[in-house]
């Protein structure tokens, strides 16, 4: 998938958002890579946001009280302060403010950054159109990949929590796709084409 492409589809405005959502493993990492290398030639810089590195510190994210897939899918991002401090504004805003995570110090250090008045905006994460976020897209692309070979594109180690990923992951991922339904929902749907491990 090519920008310019999507970009064609969407209407001419000054900053464009996209958003590249995928469950965990499903190569959204080396799609952004991908079409930030395939991108057009032109004045838009493209700017790329991670969710994951704005996620919660550990205490509000795990024994919370909660079971733990609702700990994936409830408090693993601060939604409300990232759909105030990030979605609200990424259209408008010069500059974007955001608590960072840093996982050696479990804490947040803020980072700011930059958005040029015609930048195309590349955000990817797993849940991106949750109601709390969806409306604030230009275009959604969903990344499909089966929940077996998103398993064994994890590391070895991680493959053996096995309880962790029942628990905690793969319940959260059903309730994102039955209730949110991100496929039905997104403006394009894409089938990995990614083997090996990938990023995200």
């Amino acid at each position: 998938m090519d920008l310019s492409t999507i970009l064609s589809k969407v209407q001419k405005e000054k900053r464009i958002v996209i958003g590249i959502d995928g469950l965990s493993r499903s190569g959204k990492t080396t799609l952004v890579k991908k079409m930030r290398q395939g991108a057009p030639c032109s004045d838009r810089e493209i700017v790329v946001i991670h969710l994951d590195d704005y996620i919660e510190v550990r205490k509000a994210r795990y024994n919370t009280g909660h079971e733990e897939w609702v700990e994936y899918y409830r408090y693993q991002w601060d939604v409300p302060y990232l759909r105030d401090q990030l979605f609200k504004k990424v259209k408008v805003a010069s500059e974007l403010k955001l608590k960072r995570y840093d996982e050696q110090s479990d804490s947040h250090f803020l980072e700011e950054c930059p958005l040029p008045d015609a930048a195309i905006i590349l955000i990817e994460g797993v849940f991106l159109q949750r109601i709390e976020w969806r409306d604030y897209f230009d275009y959604m692309i969903y990344l499909e990949c089966p929940r077996g070979t998103r398993f064994l594109r994890e590391s070895e180690e991680t493959q053996k929590k096995l309880a962790k990923f029942n628990e905690r992951y793969w319940k959260a991922e059903d309730y994102y796709l039955e209730q949110v339904a991100p496929k039905e929902n997104a403006d394009l749907v894409l089938n990995s084409p990614y083997n090996g491990t990938s990023p995200s």
